[in-house]
């Protein structure tokens, strides 16, 4: 098992991330979902969607409520705050939230901390 540096893994560039669009990256042995939102704040979760098991967040919808940035999952449609991985509407079922990574903006560089 290897050890991940105190300042994180190295996933990518920033302007290597869409604005308002998602990304996958394999952190260690964890799947995150990376997202660049239009103030350039990036802001990583799980990408198992919980409900599924599919790892398919990262092509969800981003959005807002209440000035919170979130994301969609792009199957049954629960959303989630990407700061807080707090499930907003779970959709009929009981809520279920997720685990939210941080992350380090160095420079040009996007590190996440598992």
């Amino acid at each position: 098992m290897s050890t991940v540096p105190a300042e994180g893994v190295r996933v990518c560039a920033v302007d290597d991330l869409l604005p308002e669009c998602g990304t996958g990256a394999l952190v260690g042995e964890d799947r995150v979902a990376l997202f660049r939102l239009a103030s350039d704040e990036v802001l990583a979760v799980q990408q198992r969607d919980p409900y599924t098991g599919a790892n398919v967040l990262s092509r969800g919808i981003v959005g807002d409520v209440a000035g919170a940035p979130t994301i969609t999952s792009p199957l049954l449609k629960q959303v989630w705050d990407l700061r807080t991985g707090a499930c907003l509407d779970p959709v009929g079922k009981d809520p279920v939230d997720l685990r939210v990574y941080r992350v380090v903006v160095d420079g040009e560089d996007v590190r996440v901390l598992p």
